[in-house]
């Protein structure tokens, strides 16, 4: 596969005063500048976002903030990422975090949504939904109203051979559970994935 050979990335760091510090990727190097362009503005844009969330929720001072990032995966011309911030806010019972993934394919030049694994029509929500409700079973996870579906949309990244699903703090636990993680093995949902698409090229064995 041509240029499949990892981006580079590079640490970017913001500070606004002590104890307020975040960090995020910046992609180096690559030979498609406007792709390498587009990355790097989704990238800033959700780091931005993640910050104005955690600012604009509570009209108390923000007393400390940290963000970080995660790469996930990076090869298979698949880019998947984590940025998340943590912000405690003054006489706050405790700080909140919140993660925001960003998954991109390098070959289609975009960045992409749980549906775009798929192959188009695939009742993916459903088949994605029961995995979780059985890992929900098995792992014994304490959800707070039940759970249902998936949405649509849901939060996830690509670590290799593995789709995982999460959930936000309190979406569907305690707070005290931390992130809820579900891990799908591409084998387990070979049979949905688009070929053509991230899961699919994590999927062959090369």
């Amino acid at each position: 596969m041509p240029n499949s050979l990892p981006v580079k990335v590079k640490s970017v760091r913001i500070s606004n005063g002590p104890n307020k510090t975040v960090f995020y990727p910046q992609i180096m190097n690559m030979k498609n500048h406007q792709l390498q362009r587009f990355i790097n503005q989704t990238i800033v844009y959700h780091t931005q976002q993640l910050i104005d969330q955690q600012v604009g929720n509570m009209p108390s001072t923000v007393e400390e903030m940290l963000g970080s990032y995660e790469i996930k995966n990076n090869q298979r011309q698949v880019l998947s990422l984590s940025l998340s911030n943590y912000t405690y806010h003054s006489q706050a019972a405790h700080g909140m975090t919140y993660i925001k993934s960003l998954t991109f394919d390098l070959i289609k030049g975009k960045l992409c949504e749980l549906k775009d694994l798929f192959k188009p029509g695939s009742d993916y929500v459903t088949r994605l939904s029961a995995i979780v409700q059985t890992q929900i079973k098995q792992r014994d996870i304490p959800v707070i109203n039940g759970f249902t579906a998936i949405k649509p949309n849901q939060d996830f990244y690509i670590a290799d051979k593995v789709l995982v699903l999460y959930f936000q703090l309190y979406d569907i636990t305690p707070y005290a559970f931390g992130f809820p993680m579900f891990p799908i093995s591409v084998y387990d949902i070979q049979d949905i994935i688009d070929e053509n698409g991230p899961l699919g090229r994590m999927a062959v064995n090369h």
